[in-house]
């Protein structure tokens, strides 16, 4: 089990237990749906969805069993977590599992990729500190064994 962060409870809303999350995940139509397991806080408790809805810039969920406002309020500032690992992304890697994979351009290993970032395009992908390549599929060739083979970058090395 692989928990990745998906955002804060920022607040409650409402008196049925309903609770505001900001998120930036890329991923939320995959993780804010019903029966997704939520992990909450330092201590990974786990709740199951039953409601979402989005409203303005949140994420407005409410879970299995909680429909009170002092049942959740708790939660109010804690990190929510998905198990990556159990979010059907279909042939689509979760970009920050490329974090230590070997990095290939036209053959030649050109360092190893130590940092994703969230940009509102795309996801960039940071080799060795000093190159950032888009993660799409016009910079990617193929990926294998812990290993990303690059093409058409020429220009951004």
């Amino acid at each position: 089990m692989e928990l990745v962060n998906i955002g804060r409870i920022v607040n409650t809303h409402g008196i049925k237990g309903e609770l505001r999350i900001l998120s930036d995940f890329r991923y939320k139509d995959k993780v804010f749906v019903k029966g997704v397991k939520l992990y909450v806080g330092k201590k990974k408790e786990e709740f199951i969805i039953n409601t979402y809805r989005h409203h303005k810039v949140f994420d407005m969920v409410t879970f299995e069993g909680y429909n009170n406002i002092n049942d959740v309020l708790y939660l109010k500032g804690l990190n929510a977590y998905v198990d990556i690992d159990s979010i059907d992304l279909g042939n689509e890697i979760y970009a920050e599992k490329l974090i230590g994979y070997e990095a290939y351009f036209e053959g030649n290993k050109i360092g190893t990729i130590t940092e994703v970032l969230n940009e509102p395009a795309s996801f960039v992908i940071r080799v060795n500190e000093k190159i950032l390549i888009p993660y799409v599929d016009n910079f990617i060739d193929k990926i294998e064994d812990n290993k990303v083979y690059f093409k058409n970058i020429g220009g951004l090395i």
